[in-house]
């Protein structure tokens, strides 16, 4: 089991790629970098390559409609070169509200787009003949009835160090977990508790299993969750930080109908209080919609308390197939974020 991390936005981005680097020297295997509507995240990402030595760099996520496909393969290339090799590429649908929203851009069938994309930056990597792609979200070169009819088939200028770099799809629906147990390398779940994983997404990701090409090897999963280790109630009381997080993607994250964390705690079993979270948040009564989150949840999907009870939770994780143990790491006393990176690794 690796141990991988979310870059932490918290006092700048500058202090935030410095933290990681003493990450590194503790043992962090992978960070994973947020692009949102803030900061892009590739600019990010090259910094960071600049900074760390073995570190590996991933885009969690980067949206499937923001960039066209070759250019995702050209900047998933770029930072791979930059890093010496240390890149992994995620990337995920986002949500109509950002997508239509901030970006402008239809958000229409993700799925589709989803594999296509995966299949063309595969093949500009690969680099084995001028790209050429028939598809029904994408038709490479541009069809002459709908450009000037000039595009021509082409290879990317630039010889990629690597032919094959991981993709991870960031999922949570039925239908697209099962694509990405078909056609990534990794997995990027989110409130993901152990526990329930199976019942929850055991069905899809054997059907998407059952598709996988046996070249792809074995699906790595990336999950966790607040990471606090000590002694006392005060440290077991640190998971509620999450209680925010989670009033935000259950009541927030989307419209009514339409909000996939929402539908993801309905399937955890969490339904009444799914609707009482999702009501009360998106009638502005935000605190309210916090103090409705169940503690139970907020238990399950972090890892704050004495050491054997942290050692535990990964297990769990672990059994759950967790391959990248995600921790966003809460320092208490005179422990750093690096330091406890070390703890955990020692306890995996």
């Amino acid at each position: 089991m690796k141990i991988s991390t979310m870059l932490s936005y918290s006092g700048g981005f500058k202090q935030a790629a410095n933290q990681v680097v003493e990450m590194e020297k503790a043992g962090l295997d992978l960070v994973w970098v947020a692009e949102a509507y803030g900061f892009d995240s590739p600019s990010l990402m090259g910094y960071l390559a600049a900074l760390t030595q073995k570190v590996e760099i991933g885009a969690a996520i980067l949206p499937i409609y923001t960039r066209t496909p070759t250019l995702i393969a050209m900047t998933s290339a770029g930072i791979d070169a930059l890093s010496d090799g240390r890149f992994h590429l995620g990337l995920g649908a986002s949500g109509p509200q950002v997508i239509e929203g901030f970006h402008g851009v239809p958000y229409t069938n993700p799925l589709g787009r989803t594999r296509e994309i995966v299949e063309i930056c595969r093949d500009v990597w690969r680099r084995e003949a001028p790209l050429v792609h028939q598809g029904k979200n994408f038709t490479l070169p541009l069809p002459p009835e709908k450009g000037t009819g000039l595009g021509k088939p082409l290879k990317i200028i630039a010889h990629p160090l690597r032919s094959e770099i991981p993709i991870w799809i960031a999922s949570l629906g039925e239908k697209n977990v099962a694509l990405t147990a078909e056609i990534a390398d990794g997995w990027i779940p989110i409130l993901f508790i152990p526990e329930r994983a199976h019942d929850v997404w055991g069905a899809p990701l054997e059907a998407g299993k059952a598709k996988r090409d046996a070249n792809l090897g074995e699906m790595m999963i990336t999950a966790g969750g607040l990471l606090a280790i000590g002694e006392g109630e005060d440290v077991v009381a640190l998971r509620e930080l999450q209680r925010s997080m989670v009033a935000l993607y259950v009541g927030g994250m989307g419209a009514k109908g339409k909000n996939f964390y929402n539908e993801l705690a309905i399937r955890y079993g969490y339904e009444k209080e799914a609707e009482v979270i999702q009501d009360l948040y998106l009638s502005g009564k935000k605190r309210e919609a916090e103090a409705a989150v169940p503690a139970e949840f907020l238990e399950l999907t972090t890892l704050c308390g004495p050491k054997g009870y942290v050692k535990e939770r990964i297990a769990a994780f672990k059994a759950a197939g967790v391959t990248h143990l995600q921790v966003h790491p809460i320092p208490q006393g005179d422990q750093t974020a690096a330091s406890l990176i070390e703890t955990v690794k020692g306890l995996l």
